[in-house]
C-alpha cells in the first residue's frame, strides 16, 4: 500500500520581503564588483588616462546608485516586518532552548549530525540574518560617511560625519567599509550553500519560498506557532 505523505503549506514571507530580498541580492553583487574596481581599478584602465577618469566615474556612479536603491528597498523590508508575522522571525535570545537549537542546526550543516528539527526559519538562519543586517548597517554608515565628503553640506558631512570621527578618520572608514564588504560576501556564500542544501537535499523549500512566499513541509515545524498556518 502506497504511503500518503501529507504536506502543510505555511505562508511565511510577504511580497515586500521577497522584493527586498532580490533587490538586496542584485545590489550586493553590483556594490561589491564596483567597490572592488573603485578600490583597485583594473590595470587596463590606466593605459588611457583620458578614458580612465570617465570610466571610473561611471563605476562610482553605478556604485552610488546601487547603494541608494538598496537603502530605498529596505523600506519594503520594514513594511513587511510591520504587516506580516513571517517577516518577523528573528532570534529569541530570551528562550534558553534557542541556543541549543542553534548548535543542533550548526552541527547538521557541518555534517556532524544526520538531521535537525524542522523549522520555518531555523535558529541559525535567524542569527545569521541579524548579523547580516548589522554588517549592512555598518556599510551604510561608513559608505555615506565617505560620500562626497569634500562638500561640507553633503549628506556624508551633515548626517554621517561623526562616523569618520569615531573611526579615527576617513581612511579607517574606508578600511572598515572594505573589509565588512568581504564579510557580507562570505555570508552570501554560506547562505547559498545552506539554502541550496535545504531545498534539494532536505525538501524544506528554502529557495522556492523566496518566490512563492510559502514553505511546504512534511513535518510540523517547531516554530509553527509564530506564523499563521494554512494546510494544503
Amino acid at each position: 500500500m502506497k504511503e500518503v505523505v501529507q504536506r502543510r503549506v505555511y505562508y511565511l514571507f510577504s511580497p515586500f520581503l521577497r522584493i527586498f530580498h532580490w533587490i538586496m541580492v542584485d545590489s550586493i553583487i553590483v556594490l561589491f564588483v564596483t567597490g572592488i574596481l573603485i578600490g583597485k581599478p583594473l590595470q587596463i584602465l590606466a593605459l588611457e588616462p583620458s578614458e580612465t577618469v570617465l570610466m571610473m566615474n561611471w563605476v562610482r556612479n553605478i556604485h552610488f546608485l546601487a547603494a541608494f536603491v538598496f537603502c530605498a528597498a529596505f523600506v519594503l523590508r520594514i513594511y513587511g516586518f510591520i504587516i506580516n508575522r513571517g517577516d518577523r522571525l528573528f532570534p529569541r535570545f530570551w528562550e534558553g532552548h534557542f541556543y541549543r537549537e542553534v548548535v543542533d542546526v550548526a552541527l547538521h550543516y557541518m555534517l556532524l549530525k544526520a538531521s535537525h528539527k524542522s523549522y520555518l526559519r531555523n535558529p541559525l538562519a535567524r542569527m545569521s540574518y541579524v548579523a547580516l543586517y548589522a554588517l549592512v548597517a555598518i556599510e551604510i554608515f561608513t559608505g555615506f560617511a565617505m560620500y562626497k565628503m569634500t562638500e561640507p553640506a553633503s549628506m556624508g558631512g551633515l548626517l554621517f560625519g561623526w562616523v569618520n570621527v569615531v573611526l579615527g578618520g576617513e581612511f579607517m572608514t574606508h578600511v572598515v567599509h572594505h573589509y565588512v564588504a568581504w564579510f557580507i560576501i562570505l555570508f552570501a556564500i554560506g547562505h547559498l550553500y545552506m539554502v541550496t542544501r535545504a531545498e534539494f537535499m532536505e525538501g524544506e523549500s528554502e529557495v522556492s519560498s523566496m518566490f512563492s512566499g510559502s514553505k511546504i513541509l512534511v513535518h510540523e515545524p517547531v516554530d509553527a506557532n509564530e506564523v499563521e498556518e494554512r494546510k494544503s
